[in-house]
C-alpha cells in the first residue's frame, strides 16, 4: 500500500534516511521508533504529500482518505461534539448536499442523499463522537461546551477526536498518548486494535507499541528498516544486530536484580501475589531484549540519599481540593524509606493535587502534613520546565546549584543526559520539550533527593531516554510516588498502587490489567442505572452484590476465551519469528539445503495461517466481552 523505494529525505541540508526501502501493507499496524531528529515526524509530512523525496520513489494507491492529527485546534465556538463530527469529511459534505437539496426541493437529490448518507452510518455519528470523546474522558457537559473553552491539553483531545472521527484508510499518530491520562491511554489502545485499516504510530510508550502494532519501522543512522513484530519483537532482534557489546548486560543485570529482589520479597505474600506475578512476567520478557539499548546517549543515576528519616512524610485526615471544591476528603498517607508507589484513578481524580499538597505547591484545605526535618524532596511536573531560565545554559543552571563544583565534573554529569560538548553552553530557549525536561530531570537527580515525586515524568522523553529513566529508578534507595500513564514504568519502578477515587485514596490490590479490568466494570456500572426498584423498593445491598457475583461469573468464559487466543497469539508469533530467523541464515539457500528450505517455506506458511487466524479469534473475543459488557 505504501512503498518506499531507494528513498532520500533531507530538511535543509541534513540527511534524514537515504536508500531506504520498504513497503508498508494494507492493514498492518507500524510502530514508528527512532532518536529525536532521525525523521520520523518527517516520514508522515512524506506521506501526507508535504514533503517529497529528493531522491527515489514514495507512492500510494490514489483516493486514500489519510488522517492525522491536527497540531493546531482552531479558536472555535462551536460544541465540541460538532468539532470532533467535523473529522468525518464525507459526512460534512454529504450534509451540505442535502441543506442544498433541501432548499431547492430537488426530491430525488434528497432520496440519493440519504440513502448515501446511510451508506456511511452518518445517522449514528453523534453518538460515535459522543463515545470517542467519553473515550477521551470527556463528560456528557463537556462535549457540549465550545472547543475555545478548552485549555491546549483538552484541545489535542479534541483534534486526536477529531482523527477518529474520520473514515480513514490510513491513521497517522504522533505522540497521540502525549496529552492523555492512564485510563484514556487503555481506552485508545482498545481502540486502535480494532482500527480496520492502516495505522502509522509514532509513540515512545512501549506498552502502548507492544500491544498494538504488528511491524516497527526503525530510524537509525540515516537508514529506515521495517522489523516484523512488536516493539519487544524488535528490541530482540536489534540487539542480535548489537551482540558483540557489552554494556547493556550490566545496565539490565541491574534492571533484573531488582525485579527478582521484589519476587523474593513478596511472592509469599497473599496481598502481593499478583503484582509478584507481573514481575516475573516482566523479569521474562527483559532476560530477552539483551542489549536492544547498548548505544543509548544516556547514562545516569542517583546517588545513596544522605539521610532517610522513618516516617519520610505523613499526610493526617486532609481535605485535598480548592476553596469551593473538596476533591479528596479524609486522606491518611505515610511515605517511608524503600516506598514505591504508583497513583491510579481516573483525569480530575486528584492525583497531581495529591502530589502538589505532598510537595507543597499546595496547601491541604483541612489536616496535617508533617515532614521529618531531613526531607530533601525531588519534584518533577510539567509546569517546572516553565521555571528554567531561558536565557541561560544547563551548565549555568547547575552552576546554581553548585558553584564550587568544577566545569569538567558538571560537564561529565550533564553529557550522562546527552548534554554535551557546546550543548551544555547553548541557551535553554530554543530547547525542545524533551530537552527541558531532560534538563529539569538532571537538576533533580543532582540535588540527591530521600524522596520523589513524579508526575508524568515521561511526557516528551524518547524511548531511550524513558528506558535510562527506568533504569535509574530502579536503583533509586528512596522513596517515590509516580503518577504516569506510561505502563512500562510503572509497572518497572514501582512495588504497590494507590487508588484515588471517589474522594478517597485506597490501596490498589492488582497490577496493571487488573486496573484495566477495574477501568471496564467501573464504565458498565456508571453506564447503568445507579437505583433498581422492584415492587418493594430498591434492590438490597445484597442483591446487588450478588447480581455483581453472577455477572462477573457469566463473563469469566469470554475472559477465558481471551487468555486462551493471547497464548495462541503468542505461541505461535514465537514460531513465526523462530522460521523467520531460519530464513534468514545464508546457508539455507545452499544447493544442498533445498529440503530443508521447503520444509521451512512449508511450515511458515502454515504458521503464517495459524496465527492469521489466532488473532482473528482474539479480536473477535475482545469483541464479544465488548458487547456483553
Amino acid at each position: 500500500m505504501l512503498n518506499f523505494k531507494n528513498l532520500t529525505l533531507r530538511r535543509g541540508t541534513q540527511i534524514l534516511f537515504t536508500d531506504t526501502t520498504f513497503i508498508i501493507h494494507k492493514g498492518q499496524k507500524v510502530g514508528i521508533t527512532g532518536a529525536n531528529g532521525t525523521g520520523k515526524s518527517s516520514l508522515f509530512a512524506l506521506i501526507r504529500d508535504e514533503l517529497h523525496a529528493d531522491v527515489g520513489d514514495f507512492s500510494l494507491p490514489t483516493q486514500l482518505e489519510i488522517a492525522h492529527v491536527a497540531q493546531e485546534t482552531p479558536a472555535l465556538n462551536c460544541a465540541a461534539i460538532d468539532y470532533v463530527m467535523d473529522g468525518d469529511r464525507e459526512l460534512r459534505r454529504l450534509q451540505q448536499a442535502l441543506v442544498l437539496a433541501e432548499q431547492q426541493h430537488e426530491g430525488l437529490k434528497l432520496g440519493e442523499l440519504h440513502a448515501a448518507l446511510d451508506h456511511i452510518d452518518g445517522y449514528t455519528a453523534p453518538v460515535r463522537a459522543a463515545r470517542l470523546l467519553s473515550g477521551l474522558s470527556f463528560t456528557t457537559a463537556q462535549q457540549q461546551q465550545p472547543v475555545n473553552s478548552f485549555s491546549g491539553g483538552w484541545r489535542m483531545r479534541l483534534n486526536l477526536a477529531q482523527a477518529l472521527m474520520c473514515r480513514s484508510d490510513v491513521l497517522l499518530l504522533d505522540e497521540p498518548t502525549n496529552h492523555l491520562d492512564l485510563d484514556a491511554v487503555i481506552w485508545l489502545q482498545d481502540w486502535l486494535l480494532k482500527y480496520a485499516g492502516t495505522l502509522l504510530l509514532i509513540s515512545h510508550d512501549r506498552d502502548f507499541l507492544d500491544t498494538i502494532t504488528t511491524h516497527i519501522v526503525h530510524l537509525e543512522q540515516q537508514k529506515a528498516q521495517i522489523y516484523t513484530g512488536n516493539y519487544s519483537a524488535f528490541e530482540v532482534m536489534r540487539a542480535e544486530k548489537l551482540s558483540q557489546q557489552q554494556s547493556a548486560y550490566e545496565k539490565q543485570q541491574r534492571e533484573i536484580a531488582h525485579i527478582q529482589s521484589f519476587v523474593t520479597r513478596f511472592k509469599a505474600q497473599a496481598t502481593k501475589a499478583r503484582q509478584a506475578q507481573s514481575r516475573i512476567k516482566s523479569l521474562e520478557r527483559m532476560e530477552l531484549i539483551a542489549q536492544a539499548h547498548v548505544d543509548s546517549p544516556f547514562d545516569f543515576s542517583f546517588p545513596v540519599p544522605d539521610k532517610m528519616p522513618n516516617p519520610l512524610l505523613q499526610l493526617e485526615e486532609a481535605a485535598i481540593g480548592y476553596a469551593d471544591k473538596v476533591i479528596v476528603k479524609a486522606a491518611n498517607l505515610t511515605i517511608v524509606p524503600g516506598d514505591r508507589i504508583g497513583l491510579l484513578g481516573a483525569n480530575g481524580a486528584g492525583k497531581s493535587s495529591l502530589i502538589k499538597v505532598l510537595a507543597g505547591d499546595m496547601l491541604p484545605l483541612s489536616g496535617v502534613l508533617r515532614k521529618a526535618d531531613a526531607l530533601k524532596m525531588g519534584y518533577f511536573a510539567q509546569h517546572q520546565l516553565e521555571q528554567l531560565r531561558l536565557d541561560q545554559s544547563p551548565l549555568w543552571h547547575l552552576q546554581k546549584l553548585n558553584p564550587q563544583a568544577t566545569e569538567k565534573e558538571l560537564r561529565n554529569f550533564l553529557g550522562g543526559f546527552d548534554f554535551r560538548g557546546d550543548k551544555v553552553l547553548e541557551e535553554v530557549a530554543p530547547f525542545s520539550g524533551g530537552e527541558k525536561a531532560r534538563l529539569v530531570l538532571a537538576l533533580l537527580v543532582y540535588q540527591n533527593p530521600n524522596l520523589l515525586l513524579l508526575d508524568e515524568p515521561t511526557n516528551h522523553l524518547d524511548l531511550e531516554m524513558r528506558h535510562a529513566l527506568s533504569v535509574a529508578l530502579q536503583d533509586y534507595q528512596g522513596a517515590m510516588i509516580v503518577v504516569s500513564h506510561d505502563r512500562h514504568l510503572l509497572r518497572s519502578v514501582t512495588d504497590r498502587f494507590l487508588l484515588v477515587a471517589d474522594g478517597k485514596i485506597q490501596l490498589f490490590d492488582g497490577d496493571l490489567d487488573d486496573y484495566r479490568t477495574f477501568l471496564a466494570e467501573q464504565k458498565k456500572t456508571s453506564a447503568e442505572t445507579t437505583t433498581v426498584e422492584n415492587g418493594e423498593g430498591q434492590v438490597s445491598r445484597k442483591d446487588q452484590r450478588k447480581a455483581e457475583a453472577e455477572r462477573r461469573q457469566r463473563l469469566k468464559p469470554l475472559l477465558d476465551a481471551i487468555k486462551k487466543a493471547e497464548a495462541s497469539v503468542a505461541r505461535y508469533y514465537a514460531q513465526q519469528q523462530q522460521l523467520e530467523q531460519q530464513l534468514a541464515e545464508p546457508a539455507i539457500y545452499a544447493e544442498t539445503e533445498k529440503l530443508r528450505l521447503k520444509n521451512v517455506l512449508e511450515q511458515k506458511t502454515a504458521i503464517d495461517k495459524a496465527l492469521a487466524a489466532a488473532e482473528e479469534s482474539w479480536l473477535l473475543a475482545e469483541e464479544h466481552l465488548e458487547n456483553a459488557e
